[in-house]
């Protein structure tokens, strides 16, 4: 592999990274406006980045008056897979309360580096379905088109990091150890991508179902987290018009440098 398809390999790790590392500079959680301009751009990134990226190459590569089955099928796999993932782990925003004593926070706190670590595998695969079209060039999907799933999914990543290591950090954890847990939550990103790598190049004919799934995984991402996150309490407009911005700017990126 070359060294772009590495840089889109670890760009959701780095973000998860960069996310973490706020535990060691700051001693509070992120602004509610951040949070929602955050969500609503990565959410932009990411539906857009489905659409160009996964979706469209997935119905470009079938033929026939069928030619929607692995699309849709693959679609929909990715919604129930994420859907059962859902349903079998603890959701990813759990708020704390004032009556919980320290143990159950600690618990809970816990639960959540749990829930993230789960909800990366399929991200990770996500990014490893799309550069490995990419590399086989048998799609049409270009370079800006998968660069822009990683950064979508970075920017996603960043405020996750966070929400691991800074309760850990409120917690009594210390800042050394409070980061490692939010950085290992994001290491599987990489890995799962690298194998997805790996198993695609002898999948090949797979290759239309594996991206629309990985397109409906994401689009299960932003509905069911970053589009809540978004419109979040009063004023939450900001998110909208982010989530427009990162829309428009990875539509036109994809399209005129694709």
């Amino acid at each position: 592999m070359d060294l772009q398809a590495w840089i889109g390999i670890l760009l959701p790790f780095v973000g998860t990274t960069l996310g973490a590392g706020c535990v060691i500079f700051m001693k509070h959680s992120f602004h509610k406006s951040l949070e929602r301009a955050l969500s609503g751009f990565a959410a932009g990134v990411m539906v857009a980045a489905s659409i160009w990226s996964l979706l469209i190459p997935s119905l470009e590569q079938a033929e026939g008056k069928l030619s929607f089955l692995p699309a849709f099928l693959g679609f929909w796999l990715g919604i129930l897979f994420l859907l059962l993932l859902d349903r079998s782990i603890p959701h990813l925003h759990l708020h704390s309360s004032e009556a919980e004593g320290p143990k159950s926070r600690l618990s809970r706190t816990v639960m959540l580096v749990f829930a993230v670590t789960l909800h990366n595998i399929p991200e990770g695969m996500a990014v490893g379905v799309v550069i490995a079209g990419w590399l086989s060039g048998e799609m049409e999907i270009s370079m800006t088109g998968a660069l822009a799933l990683s950064i979508g999914i970075a920017i996603q990543n960043f405020p996750e990091g966070a929400i691991i290591s800074m309760p850990l950090r409120a917690e009594g954890a210390s800042k050394r150890r409070a980061f490692g847990y939010g950085v290992l939550s994001g290491a599987v990103e990489p890995v799962g991508a690298f194998l997805t790598i790996l198993a695609a190049r002898w999948m090949t004919p797979l290759l239309p179902y594996l991206l629309s799934f990985a397109a409906g995984a994401m689009i299960y991402v932003v509905v069911e987290e970053l589009i809540p996150e978004m419109s979040e309490g009063e004023h939450s407009n900001i998110g909208t018009v982010l989530f427009a911005a990162g829309f428009s700017l990875m539509m036109v990126l994809d399209v005129a440098l694709g």
